[in-house]
């Protein structure tokens, strides 16, 4: 098991071949992206390492993970401020945008904390009735 849990060499075979500049982005990235996978770990009381090991086949998802987190990242705009939606208006001078990350910086969707096991289930009952 890798410590970062994926390469720049696993970058590219992924996803696509990287450019020069962005291979030391990727290179930069990925222990990042690691810890923040570990970190998340700890938020939810786990050990992503120690899960990895009593489930092999969880280093493919967090390799997955991560070639999935920097493939994100090194798509968003680094010259413009990335927007997922925006709206303009000609008479009225309005024009609105919703960003793709606010403020910035790299992000893990809950779907990808999922697939490695690190989203807290919440249960919750309602007493409908009362107690008696």
């Amino acid at each position: 098991m890798s410590e970062n849990f994926a390469t720049v060499e696993d970058v590219e075979l992924l996803w696509r071949k990287l450019t020069p500049e962005e291979k030391e982005r990727a290179t930069a990235l990925i222990p990042i992206i690691a810890d923040s996978l570990r970190n998340e770990a700890f938020k939810v009381n786990k050990n992503l390492g120690k899960m990895i090991q009593e489930n092999p086949s969880l280093s493919s998802v967090a390799k997955s993970v991560v070639v999935d987190v920097v493939a994100r990242t090194l798509l968003t705009s680094t010259t413009d401020e990335p927007m997922v939606q925006t709206s303009q208006s000609a008479l009225g001078y309005s024009f609105s945008g919703t960003y793709l990350v606010p403020g910035g910086g790299l992000f893990i969707k809950k779907n990808e904390l999922a697939r490695l096991g690190l989203r807290r289930q919440k249960m919750g009952v309602i007493d409908l009735y009362g107690n008696d």
